[in-house]
């Protein structure tokens, strides 16, 4: 399966600033373990994985290390 992952400046409105992120859109929602494979290789401080749901999105957010709990 091929996906795209988004990498993104959060809480600022400059380029380059702010809290590097990695935003990655997927179909379905997919495995922790896959996710965290994901977030490790991307190496960024927080990746989130979305997901589409009945009425609206799933979110997780995941660091390098650990899922962080919203």
């Amino acid at each position: 399966m091929s996906l795209t992952i988004y990498q993104v400046d959060a809480f600022t409105d400059q380029p380059f600033a702010g809290n590097p992120a990695a935003v990655c859109l997927l179909p379905a929602p997919r495995d922790e373990a896959w996710m965290q494979n994901v977030a490790r290789e991307m190496n960024l401080s927080e990746t989130a994985f979305l997901h589409p749901e009945k009425e609206g999105w799933g979110l997780r957010w995941f660091t390098p290390a650990v899922e962080v709990a919203l």
